[in-house]
């Protein structure tokens, strides 16, 4: 009970110092939570519309798509008889049936021509109106569409786009273009995640999406009082065979549910796993923050020691401390996590993904598991200093307030990490000369992991002696103030070292990943310089990415292009001269003048050859592994279509990121073993102008597809940027996750300082009375925290810069050949380091210019 009191006596006495250190754990159990919080949401909110949307029972064609997308590489959704739903409604149990149709294949425009899209990724959707959607969407204005003149739109996509009765919509699908007039606006009764939804009426959803009438992509049937859904499903199956799809409602919302379960599961972990870094940032912060009170109560232990406290009470007093700290940090966290939830989720509706906080989802497992990792977190943090209180001397206490120096513990300190230095170095260089990619992965995440805990460990070795190149560099142009930081910095290389290791986690990540992103950009953008020969690429921003016939012919159909090159692909089976069975293998198919559009190396044959009559070109990893030369004969079983052997007459090589692992033949091969309603659309098609016209074809391929707003016409710069685009949004991404390990190291450097100007009180009070001056003091506290700061930096750059140049030598394995080290962001990086600093240093700088002279040498 006494260590209890003494615990609770000392953590309020130093409440202003623990806050600090407080916010850090409050920081990242709130990310834990609230990234728990928001997944559930998600998933509570997908599983209410699932659940809402299906009915009793669900009849589809044999080979749709679980989740309800549009998989066909026709671009047309699979669809089934009329007939069958004569037949559902003879079975046995079924109070009712209704045919459905709806495509997600449609690019949606309004009447300037602008996209109808979300663009949260969710999908436009265009279906006939019927009574199962009437149960969850309510007509809020106007009436449901009646005849091929008019749509009905749901009522989040209204009022994005601001769309009203009467306006004209355009949809543009594989059969061609429909326009119709807005009859009626629907609002969800559940909560719609972001789906953009049109409505037609039955016949013309059929005509407009399948170009025929007599089918259905679905039967949504409704089972009879006291007749279950599996029962119902049984019912069915019976009265139609085994040649159709029949799903129960709860089987349907698992396959959609399972659908979307990939994405939250990458986000959940994702953000879970920046999370952790915040937590291992927020040691450094406990550790300092526990080891400087102790170094501050050094006397007061000696006392508690001399008067019969033991080793195990002094240990357990800090321990208790750090307890008290990690339950008030974790359970701020818990609420603040809530908080961060419902910003996230109001930030995905700023991007189209609507989600209600009526649906906020709090298991009890988020705030159980957030109070648990806050608290061992912090008290595993606080236990090396709370062991070295329990080693303090009493009478050593008492003759000096200063913490006793552990020379053997630095010296197996400093030997412990240059070991670990040196192995994680080892793994890198394995990792940078590995023959495979896969074995090389997991060096590198063993190098990368040895390295950073070695640099922690013998940080203490590196503060000595960059700390002193820093001071000679930076420090000494400010005279004795410059001098009186650097040995401030100096006094205590292991307090240095982890407030500098804190810093250098977050921004090691941060060199890291510039330096694989900017080298997969330089990779690609050398890889189109040197294979693309066409001027422009045309492809599809629809979910699914094709390309309809009536853009193929307005392309082939413009001025000034010499060529346009056709490029699609499909699913067959392949029966290998070694006798493998290869199933579901992607095929390409394109025109001969692809080898003109793309320069693929070969190591056998020409690529040209590949486009004669039934034949095919293989990549030259695949043709090792099953003994295939030029001549060799492969059966293939095309998907739908009919089976044929077909020659190889090339083989490619696999160094290359655009044609690495395809198999390529004509689409004159392809149209010939496929019926023409099962050829698939293309997914892109590469254009080449007239000699001197390359600025009027481009022009012109602008104009001829600006009734299609889905396709984009790139020449080659603009290809290069939108992959810069690309990679550089996600790593924008990826940075302000890891602000939040910055924001954490930035508190650390902050507390770091605080407590330091707390124990210097007497030596402040004593050098300001023979003439320092406040201006001069803060500017030593300034000094002395840019200079951690840029420690710290030098420390993450040069590290992350190891890692990003190891991971690029994997990456080139793959085709990603060019190292890129991106100057400007590391040097803006290293720059904002020292603004970091200066802006850390600014309230512990001001506390200390306000302090009274005789009060601070007064101070014991």
């Amino acid at each position: 009970m006494t260590v209890l009191k003494t615990s609770m006596r000392n953590f309020f006495a130093h409440k202003g110092r623990m806050a600090l250190s407080a916010v850090a754990v409050l920081l990242s159990v709130a990310f834990v939570c609230g990234t728990l919080v928001f997944t559930d949401t998600m998933n509570t909110t997908f599983d209410k519309l699932f659940q809402a949307t299906a009915s009793d029972v669900t009849v589809s064609a044999k080979g749709s798509s679980d989740t309800g997308q549009t998989t066909s590489r026709t671009g047309k959704p699979p669809v089934i008889p009329a007939s069958v739903l004569g037949e559902v409604r003879g079975a046995q149990g079924v109070k009712a049936a209704e045919g459905t149709v709806f495509s997600t294949s449609v690019t949606v425009v309004d009447a300037k021509k602008d996209k109808l899209s979300p663009t949260s990724g969710a999908p436009t959707i265009v279906g006939s109106w019927n009574g199962n959607d009437a149960r969850t969407m309510e007509i809020t204005t106007g009436t449901a569409p009646k005849g091929p003149g008019q749509v009905m739109v749901d009522e989040d996509t209204a009022d994005k786009h601001h769309l009203k009765l009467g306006d004209d919509i355009g949809m543009i699908s594989v059969v061609g273009t429909h326009h119709a007039r807005v009859s009626g606006i629907a609002a969800f009764k559940v909560t719609n995640p972001g789906a953009a939804i049109f409505y037609l009426d039955t016949r013309t959803a059929q005509r407009t999406l399948v170009g025929q009438t007599g089918v259905y992509t679905d039967v949504n049937v409704t089972a009879a009082q006291g007749v279950t859904d599996a029962q119902l499903k049984r019912n069915v199956t019976a009265a139609l065979g085994h040649g159709y799809k029949v799903q129960t409602a709860k089987e349907v919302a698992a396959a959609n549910q399972k659908s979307v379960e990939g994405f939250l599961n990458v986000m959940k972990y994702a953000l879970l796993g920046f999370a952790g870094i915040a937590f291992l940032v927020g040691i450094f912060l406990i550790i300092n923050t526990f080891s400087m009170l102790v170094a501050q109560r050094t006397r007061e232990i000696g006392l508690m020691r001399a008067i019969g406290s033991s080793r195990k009470q002094v240990n357990r007093s800090v321990l208790i401390e750090a307890l008290l700290l990690g339950v008030i940090g974790s359970v701020l966290g818990v609420g603040a996590g809530i908080g961060i939830a419902v910003g996230l989720m109001k930030l995905m509706g700023t991007m189209g993904m609507h989600l209600s906080t009526d649906d906020l989802t709090v298991a009890w497992t988020t705030p159980a598991l957030g109070l648990l990792l806050g608290v061992v977190v912090t008290v595993l943090a606080a236990y090396l200093p709370a062991r070295r209180a329990g080693k303090v001397s009493p009478m050593a206490a008492l003759r000096d307030a200063g913490a006793p120096a552990d020379t053997k513990a630095g010296a197996v300190r400093a030997v412990v990490g240059l070991l670990l230095t040196a192995a994680g170095g080892w793994s890198l260089y394995v990792a940078a000369t590995a023959d495979k990619a896969k074995a090389g992965s997991g060096w590198l995440g063993l190098g990368v992991v040895a390295t950073l805990l070695g640099f922690v460990v013998i940080g203490p070795l590196l503060a000595g002696g960059l700390v002193r190149i820093l001071g000679a560099v930076i420090l000494r142009i400010f005279g004795p103030v410059g001098r009186m930081a650097e040995r401030n910095a100096l006094r205590n290389p292991r307090r240095t070292g982890a407030t500098g290791a804190a810093l250098m986690i977050g921004l090691a990540l941060v060199a890291c990943l510039s330096v694989v992103g900017s080298s997969m950009v330089a990779s690609a953008t050398d890889e189109l310089d040197r294979t693309v020969g066409a001027d422009f690429i045309i492809q599809s921003d629809n979910q699914g990415g094709l390309i309809d016939p009536q853009a193929v012919r307005a392309v082939k159909d413009t001025a000034g292009l010499k060529r346009v090159t056709e490029y699609k692909w499909t699913e067959a089976d392949f029966t290998l001269p070694d006798g493998t069975a290869l199933k579901k293998n992607t095929i390409m198919a394109t025109d001969p003048t692809y080898a003109s559009d793309v320069r693929t190396k070969t190591v056998a044959g020409e690529l040209k050859d590949a486009f004669r009559p039934d034949s095919m070109s293989v990549p030259e990893k695949f043709a090792g592994e099953h003994g295939i030369r030029l001549g060799s004969r492969i059966t293939v079983a095309f998907a739908e279509g009919s089976t044929t052997h077909l020659t190889v007459r090339a083989i490619t090589s696999s160094d290359g990121l655009i044609d690495a692992g395809a198999k390529y033949t004509s689409v004159q091969t392809m149209a010939k073993y496929l019926p023409a309603h099962r050829m698939p659309l293309d997914e892109m098609l590469f254009a080449t102008a007239e000699d001197g016209h390359q600025a009027a074809a481009y022009k012109a391929l602008k104009s001829a597809l600006h009734d299609n707003p889905a396709l984009t016409v790139r020449d080659q710069t603009d290809y290069k940027k939108a992959l810069k685009d690309q990679i550089g949004q996600l790593l924008n991404m990826i940075y302000g996750l890891l602000a939040l390990a910055i924001i954490v190291a930035v508190l650390g450097v902050v507390n770091t300082l605080a407590l330091s100007v707390v124990e210097r009180t007497r030596e402040i009070g004593l050098m300001r009375a023979i003439g320092l001056s406040r201006r001069q003091l803060r500017r030593m506290i300034r000094l002395e925290s840019v200079v951690i700061a840029v420690f710290g930096a030098l420390l993450g750059l040069g590290l992350g810069m190891g890692w990003g140049a190891t991971a690029q030598k994997l990456l080139a394995l793959e085709g990603l050949k060019v190292l890129d080290i991106p100057w400007p962001t590391i040097s803006t990086v290293f720059v904002a380091s020292a603004f970091v600093g200066l802006f850390a240093a600014l309230i512990p700088a001001f506390r200390a210019g306000r302090m009274n002279v005789l009060n601070a040498i007064a101070t014991d």
